[in-house]
């Protein structure tokens, strides 16, 4: 069964050493250092790589980030993986539960998250399963 967990998020992003230092790389590393409220109460932390492109509105990012708090009242936590392009400025984003990540009464949680950002508002929805979660 899916259950829908949805409301705002604070996010930080700050830059980190890439492992190619030179001006001209297109790569970038940031720390991402979040805050979720409403059905979902946590923090999170993790790290970002982008790349950009010599045409505008093109680029690409992976991020990994560890998620700590209480969902729908259930304490423990979980990982979220995200893959992003942006084709000339179409988006496309996936943000998935990485298996078998979940902690506490969040184990064995799986599940997707959308990001929604609206006059420069964060907004999460995540549809989830507790499939084998005590």
């Amino acid at each position: 069964m899916t259950t829908r967990a949805a409301g705002p998020f604070e996010v930080k992003l700050a830059p980190l050493p890439t492992a190619w230092a030179t001006d001209q790389s297109p790569l970038a590393r940031m720390s991402i250092d979040k805050k979720f409220t409403g059905d979902l109460e946590a923090a999170s932390q993790g790290e970002m790589l982008s790349a950009g492109t010599a045409v505008k509105g093109s680029a690409g990012y992976v991020a990994i980030e560890k998620v700590t708090g209480t969902l729908h009242g259930r304490e423990g936590s979980f990982i979220l993986q995200h893959n992003a392009t942006m084709n000339r400025g179409a988006p496309s984003l996936s943000i998935a539960v990485v298996p078998d990540s979940g902690t506490g009464a969040l184990t064995g949680i799986a599940g997707t998250m959308q990001i929604i950002i609206e006059n420069k508002q964060h907004s999460y929805t995540f549809d989830y399963s507790l499939d084998g979660a005590p």
